[in-house]
């Protein structure tokens, strides 16, 4: 996630799909403890998207990661 740390970036399934929709995400991140039912079909939104995707930990390692004080789901950098 470091290579991206200049990066504007937003969090939350709704924030990530609205920037997949837009064609602004350029990489999205995925918490490995997230909710299969929420992640599997960003996953598979992203693929379709071609927009790369990588995995994290836990939601409290993406949510610190995104400078906020809970959890996340995912995150995307976007353009």
């Amino acid at each position: 996630m470091e290579e991206h740390c200049q990066s504007k970036k937003v969090v939350g399934i709704k924030q990530v799909k609205k920037a997949l929709r837009e064609g602004r995400a350029l990489e999205v991140i995925l918490a490995d403890d997230a909710d299969p039912a929420l992640i599997e079909p960003l996953e598979e939104a992203c693929r379709e998207a071609g927009v790369p995707t990588k995995h994290t930990a836990s939601m409290k390692e993406l949510g610190r990661a995104c400078s906020i004080a809970v959890g996340a789901a995912c995150a995307a950098y976007v353009r």
